[in-house]
């Protein structure tokens, strides 16, 4: 049971961690959630909270929805390039995203139990994973230029994204790396990594940063960027932290750095 409605009757502000009002149509919802949704007009007030993209509107906001941990890997990680028109979209995009355990939620499976996953690494939901929609909703894409699987790794915590594309109009990693840095001046958990390098999971493990690095092919466009979060920090909990922070007017890092 869903207690957002109440608490918002209840006069509270609230940031809800679950998926109940992260899509902003009833439509979007039941494609992806396989249900109705029982409170459409929350689902058309409530604001997406990746505050490197909505800072300004989480700050005066009723109801915030806390991001998915894999969308806001991918969308930190693909959103500023798509916005500047760098991206061939017709030739695809490709993420591949692993997940400790934690990021397969807390629902017992026989899937996630230590037997099943210690020494092994396995692909699920594909072509079905509900936070794709998110993806496509905050970056502007098409599922026909989207493709994203899930994998599994017997860690506890962390996801790492590797994300395939073709550039247009780039002569240089540089370019990359300056949309990146235009876009995330004033965003205090947004890391990028020099040209070449890229980070790993112990990197970000128990931190709220995004960490991003670029590889960059010349001769052929092709670029891999690899975005990697703490999916209990800046995927979840920290997240919210930092959505809090933005609610009550204090600074953005109160409690995270």
């Amino acid at each position: 049971m869903n207690l957002t409605p109440w608490l918002l009757e209840c006069g509270a502000r609230v940031i809800d961690l679950s998926g109940a009002f992260r899509l902003r149509t009833v439509e979007n919802y039941r494609r992806w959630y396989k249900e109705e949704h029982t409170e459409p007009a929350l689902l058309e007030e409530a604001v997406y909270g990746l505050p490197e993209f909505h800072r300004d509107q989480v700050r005066s906001a009723r109801l915030v929805s806390n991001p998915g941990c894999y969308p806001t890997a991918a969308n930190l990680a693909l959103r500023p390039l798509v916005e500047a028109g760098v991206i061939d979209l017709g030739a695809g995009i490709v993420c591949d995203a692993k997940s400790g355990v934690s990021g397969a939620g807390r629902k017992p499976s026989l899937k996630t139990s230590y037997c099943e996953v210690t020494e092994n690494f396995s692909a699920y939901s594909i072509l079905e994973h509900r936070h794709v929609a998110e993806v496509l909703l905050t970056s502007s894409l098409s599922e026909q230029q989207f493709s994203f699987t899930a994998h599994l790794i017997p860690l506890d915590r962390g996801i790492l994204e590797t994300i395939y594309f073709r550039t247009k109009g780039i002569r240089a990693a540089d370019e990359i790396l300056s949309i990146y840095e235009t876009a995330y001046a004033s965003s205090p958990f947004v890391r990028m990594y020099s040209p070449g390098h890229v980070p790993d999971l112990r990197a970000v493990q128990r931190t709220n940063f995004c960490d991003i690095g670029v590889k960059w092919d010349e001769s052929t466009g092709r670029t891999v960027v690899v975005s990697a979060i703490d999916n209990l920090v800046k995927g979840a909990a920290g997240q919210a932290i930092q959505n809090m922070n933005l609610l009550l007017g204090v600074p953005e890092t109160e409690g995270l750095l």
